[in-house]
């Protein structure tokens, strides 16, 4: 399977796009509507025009036509024929591309048998469940032995359940065919459990590329910090450098009363320098103003604003003096009620520079210089 190559992708949406996706790759693009994501899997596909230049395994494809690109694609609708039982629909561009009729039956049967459905295939597509439908659309994607597979929010009609179990069954398959695959979708955790990287879009843009944890953990910019969930963001000043911690001044324009806190040390501090810090909400404790709170964890007064139960865990808005912080606490260990005053208190290593740079390499670094 190839190797691919984004060299300045620009069009009426793309806007100048570099990417690398190395062979057998699951790379996932995550971004909101109209971010780019399905512009770029058409242009990869051949289905839309666009300037500069896409390599498969560093050869140019870009006058190839659609139809010679070696590309599998699987859209969102799914687009199965209603006409067609499912045995049809599977070896569909297999007859498109006048296969003999003994490699139509053997690949139809590896495709049956890969996505455990053989007994599905003299079934409509009106008699199938969604899973069903999300199975036989990828086994007609993948029968003609693509180079590469493309999937445009296929899971998005999906139930919880169902989608968690295609998830699982479609990253074992990738894993087992071993194609180079570009999955787009706006919903983060499918993208965090599927990609081995993952590229977040915003206009027509790639804002980060990072493996999941890297990206989760340590996003660089403000949109991708709240894209992925760490909707804290703190703008502060450092004023007070330590060996392994600085002192900043939070300074929010909407806060009331600016405070001071301590975060752990990068070595792009620099004292006096304006930075933005992450937060995510997982990482927020809280605490009753009557508890005792240790002298290792930063706290700041505040009043929670809304409680949100989302399964085992507690969402809760917490307002700090004209700015809300966002925590989610366990269900089974919180009775927090709304109208109460808190601490909101959190580690000096929870808040995380929207730095731009590898900031986790380079304390790594520093880590072992000291």
């Amino acid at each position: 399977m190839p190797a691919i190559e984004l060299k300045n992708i620009s069009n009426f949406i793309c806007r100048n796009i570099s990417l690398k996706i190395a062979d057998g790759e699951l790379m996932v693009l995550l971004g909101p509507t109209g971010a780019g994501k399905t512009t770029l899997l058409n242009i990869v596909s051949g289905l839309i025009e666009y300037e500069g230049s896409i390599l498969f395994d560093r050869v140019s494809i870009d006058e190839i036509p659609v139809n010679r690109r070696s590309v599998g694609y699987l859209l969102q609708d799914l687009a199965l024929f209603p006409h067609l039982d499912v045995a049809s629909n599977i070896t569909y561009g297999l007859k498109i591309q006048k296969r003999h009729v003994y490699e139509i039956k053997t690949r139809l049967d590896e495709m049956l048998n890969l996505m455990n459905i053989p007994d599905l295939a003299r079934r409509y597509p009106k008699d199938l469940s969604g899973g069903e439908k999300q199975r036989v659309a990828l086994a007609r994607a993948l029968a003609p032995l693509p180079q590469v597979l493309l999937l445009d929010e296929p899971m998005s009609n999906l139930d919880p359940l169902t989608k968690e179990t295609i998830l699982d069954e479609f990253k074992n398959i990738q894993r087992k065919t071993g194609i180079t695959t570009i999955y787009v979708t706006h919903d983060q955790d499918e993208a965090f459990s599927l990609g081995d990287r993952v590229s977040v879009l915003n206009k027509g843009k790639i804002e980060q590329n990072e493996v999941p944890d890297e990206l989760f953990y340590y996003p660089k910019t403000e949109f991708v910090a709240r894209f992925v969930g760490a909707k804290n963001i703190l703008k502060a000043r450092i004023i007070k450098i330590k060996q392994h911690e600085a002192v900043v001044y939070i300074n929010n324009e909407s806060l009331a009363q600016p405070f001071k806190i301590k975060v752990k040390r990068y070595p792009f501090f620099e004292k006096g320098k304006e930075i933005s810090l992450c937060i995510h909400p997982e990482k927020i404790i809280l605490k009753r103003v009557n508890e005792a709170v240790g002298n290792n964890l930063n706290r700041i007064r505040g009043k929670i604003v809304n409680i949100r139960s989302n399964g085992k865990t507690l969402k809760a808005t917490i307002d700090i003096g004209g700015t809300e912080i966002y925590a989610a606490i366990p269900k089974a260990l919180s009775d927090f009620k709304i109208h109460e005053d808190v601490w909101v208190c959190f580690a000096p290593d929870a808040p995380h520079p929207l730095c731009g740079k590898r900031c986790r390499a380079a304390e790594a670094s520093r880590r072992f210089l000291n």
